[in-house]
């Protein structure tokens, strides 16, 4: 028998999520049915726009957070399926203020194809675009060379708020793209999960785990991470996701970050409030300052039970543009 979810049809899930997350958000966001994308509900002044998108299953990432200070517009495919280049390009030409279109694009094969073919399109009739492309998941680095590179994660949030803020008080696409490679080169993350998730209409998750062990390096999308290791308290698995990332990003005493602790799905805030406990102690030993904090699940993988780390490199400019008013559906401040 099938996983109990809140659904009729499988099939319709993301169409229907759509009108009711539109109709929760009129002040906000407004839903183009066909093709599907979110846009911001009202679009005043000359700037230029951001434009985000994957598949759903990811909640609130990328619709939550179309709004003032971050997306203009979200285009979301099927579940952990990638929009097509026609909804992408649709986006576009709706978010579009006469400035130039910077596209934000977590590095999945699927997603990068189908934004470039979108780009081209809109190129074609007159519409400039960038793109900046997320993968900072430390997981898949150095994996298959030649391959597709690193994987784009929880620091797509950080891209969007950035350069969302950026945007909003008028840099150009230029500067837009140059601040959100910036972003990316400077932030890692890695993911565990304790549980797997489970597809709207199947009755199995995507894999099994034994009591006694978690999934190390998992991606968004279900899939398999790069180890097993033995599940053991809190300080212990936070441990094994930090260091890494302090080493790659080679943080000392002195150094500043602004870290995400973000839920894969079904992780409660309680533990996600233990998990940034046992990160600021572990920064806090090392003279790392933690400039500012995201906690929470903002990029999720359905169901899955567990967690992601992201550290970004901060300074001065970065946590003024993180700290400017931002308000959608998912982050507001």
């Amino acid at each position: 028998m099938p996983v109990r979810q809140l659904v009729n049809d499988p099939a319709d899930l993301v169409p229907e999520a759509l009108r009711g997350f539109a109709r929760a958000h009129p002040a906000l966001v407004r839903h183009n049915e066909d093709p599907a994308f979110v846009v911001r509900a009202r679009q005043e002044g000359a700037k230029v726009a951001l434009v985000s998108g994957g598949g759903s299953g990811h909640e609130p990432l990328h619709v939550g957070f179309v709004g003032e200070g971050m997306l203009d517009a979200a285009v979301p495919g099927a579940v952990f399926a990638s929009p097509t280049a026609y909804q992408i390009k649709a986006a576009i030409e709706a978010a579009d203020r006469g400035q130039g279109v910077l596209l934000i694009v977590k590095n999945y094969t699927g997603d990068v194809l189908n934004f470039q073919i979108a780009a081209e399109l809109a190129a074609d009739d007159g519409i400039e675009t960038r793109t900046v492309l997320v993968d900072d998941d430390l997981a898949t680095d150095g994996q298959d060379e030649g391959g597709p590179g690193r994987r784009g994660t929880a620091a797509v949030v950080a891209v969007e708020k950035i350069c969302g803020a950026a945007a909003e008080r008028g840099a150009s696409l230029d500067d837009l793209l140059a601040l959100g490679e910036r972003v990316t080169r400077s932030a890692r993350t890695l993911a565990l999960a304790l549980a797997s998730c489970t597809q709207p209409g199947q009755d199995r998750p995507s894999f099994d785990l034994a009591d006694d062990e978690i999934e190390f390096g998992v991606g968004i999308h279900g899939e398999h991470g790069v180890a097993r290791r033995p599940y053991g308290p809190v300080r212990d698995l936070v441990g094994e996701l930090t260091r890494p990332i302090v080493k790659t990003l080679e943080l000392g005493h002195g150094d500043s970050v602004i870290a995400i602790v973000n839920g894969l799905g079904s992780t409660h805030d309680l533990e996600l409030a233990a998990v940034h406990g046992e990160l600021t102690a572990i920064l806090d030993d090392l003279g790392v300052d933690v400039a500012r904090s995201l906690v929470g699940s903002y990029v999720t993988s359905l169901d899955m039970r567990g967690c992601s780390i992201t550290l970004l490199r901060a300074d001065d400019e970065l946590v003024e543009l993180w700290d400017a008013p931002v308000r959608t559906p998912a982050l507001t401040w």
